[in-house]
């Protein structure tokens, strides 16, 4: 788990100058793989196995003659919700089309897709740090093969210098959502974080895993430039299957400036597909853009329309999960949290789980959330590990920081119980681990003062040093006072024991 507090990114004077005279316009299309165990129009596995190349694959998925599509039931109900979660109208009838194109990852040279009759239309999302971008539409429809380009000269194996290519047919045929967005992205950074927003709801719904180095979420950002204050649209520009969210903030802005330079020497900017050198940080022709026309849609004939009843959307709307927004807005109001801790703790849906069932034991939300994003997520980040492989439960966590409210154990003998507690090797209560190792703190204001003049007896220098007006020795003090009771006397405790003893010369 990683912090995903917002990156400004430092100030890029080519950007600002572009931005004074253009502006851009960005729309973006996902494509998120549908979490079903089957794929879109057959019984094959949709398991990644990168390992296993062509090993899910059957007649229908190949394309090969005779073989007959059948929709698959989850793949509807996933597009609905997922379509459902971004405020989109559902169509109450279902309808395929083929897109025919002819690329070698392509085995039946067209694409099952919806054309003129998407699932869902006319939605939003409303980004974490204010606005909104609308969605177009969402329409399912199949993944292609993935073209493993050999001997590139890039370390990710991309198009860019590769020899030859090799096809891996198991993605054939994977259930896919498509969702394309409204032009209303003005920046690389917003372009990145409705990106982010769209991964978090796909996760929060369990619509898709939206794993990026694995595939599952690819995003084709589209860009065009126009003078301040005019309605006019240019050619716009495709970047092609981004695969991180660094990768589309960089090339979005990339592509702005270049389109501004060209428009500056009187250039004209070419409707066409890029592709991104994260290397070189540039970005390549891959081909001429395609219109409509040319992938020459019509109804698919192997999959009857169909009705979609409205009491089954409404039951699956009923099923979705508290959206990132919806949590976002009952912390604030519920909790009081930061906006810091709340964008870091809705981020992962695990993580935020993790946190409600820990207030739900009787904890402080704000304490719940200082130990989480703290000493709990450093340790999650250094052994490489998920919220749910944590040995320590909620239960446990809220009795540790009840114990530190309750005066039982102060929060340094907290720190020093914490690995035993994440790494599982103690089995009971927390209180019976404080028993077991005689850490419980110690409150008894006599033997604090016996700890406190030990300390001041063996520091006659400091302690007239504090009395000529050097009061900033008081942590000092306080210091070696908790250092010789083992950091077991009560801090706060200590702290007016000890003022109270410097300040009295007698």
């Amino acid at each position: 788990m990683t912090s995903t507090k917002r990156k400004r990114g430092k100030s890029n004077k080519e950007m600002d100058k572009v931005l004074e005279k253009y502006e851009p316009v960005i729309g973006i299309e996902i494509h998120v793989q549908l979490l079903t165990n089957s794929k879109a129009y057959c019984s094959c596995k949709s398991l990644y196995a990168p390992n296993e190349p062509n090993s899910n694959v059957c007649p229908v998925c190949m394309g090969e003659p005779g073989a007959l599509p059948v929709p698959n039931r989850k793949v509807i109900e996933l597009a609905a919700k997922t379509a459902l979660a971004l405020n989109c109208k559902i169509s109450d009838s279902l309808k395929w089309d083929r897109k025919n194109y002819f690329y070698p990852d392509t085995p039946k040279n067209y694409q099952i897709t919806q054309y003129d009759n998407p699932i869902g239309s006319n939605g939003t999302v409303q980004l974490p740090f204010g606005g909104k971008v609308g969605i177009q539409r969402l329409h399912m429809e199949e993944d292609s093969a993935k073209m493993n380009h050999q001997n590139s000269e890039s370390s990710s194996g991309s198009l860019s210098g590769s020899l030859y290519s090799l096809i891996d047919f198991n993605r054939a045929g994977i259930p896919l959502a498509e969702i394309v967005s409204e032009p209303d992205i003005t920046s690389g950074l917003s372009a990145a974080e409705y990106g982010k927003e769209l991964q978090r709801i796909l996760r929060y719904i369990g619509a898709s895993d939206g794993n990026m180095a694995e595939g599952s979420m690819r995003l084709d950002v589209n860009v065009s430039i126009r003078e301040k204050g005019s309605n006019e649209l240019r050619n716009k520009v495709e970047l092609k299957n981004l695969n991180s969210f660094r990768a589309v903030q960089e090339s979005t802005d990339h592509e702005i400036i270049r389109q501004a330079k060209l428009y500056e020497e009187g250039q004209r900017v070419r409707q066409e597909t890029r592709l991104w050198d994260d290397k070189a940080k540039v970005s390549k022709i891959m081909r001429v853009k395609e219109g409509e026309s040319d992938y020459r849609y019509f109804p698919e004939p192997d999959i009857p329309a169909m009705k979609l009843p409205k009491e089954v959307v409404k039951k699956w709307k009923s099923e979705l999960s508290e959206l990132p927004s919806e949590k976002r807005s009952r912390y604030k109001a519920e909790f009081g949290l930061s906006d810091a801790d709340i964008e870091i703790l809705t981020d992962d849906k695990d993580l935020s789980s993790y946190f409600e069932s820990t207030v739900e034991f009787g904890s402080d939300p704000k304490e719940v959330s200082k130990w989480l994003l703290g000493d709990v997520s450093g340790y999650i980040n250094s052994n490489r590990i998920q919220v749910k492989d944590l040995r320590l439960t909620p239960e446990r966590l809220s009795e540790l920081i009840v114990l530190i409210k309750s005066k039982k154990i102060s929060g340094k003998i907290a720190k020093e119980l914490l690995p035993e507690l994440l790494n599982g090797s103690f089995d009971g209560t927390v209180a019976e681990l404080v028993r077991e190792k005689g850490m419980e703190l110690i409150t008894d204001e006599k033997v604090i003062e016996t700890f406190a003049r030990e300390v001041i007896g063996k520091n006659s220098n400091k302690v007239s040093e504090y009395r000529s007006g050097k009061t900033k020795l008081l942590g000092f003090f306080a210091g070696q006072t908790l250092a010789v009771s083992n950091n077991r006397a009560d801090p706060e405790a200590v702290q007016k024991i000890v003022k109270l003893l410097l300040d009295n010369e007698n």
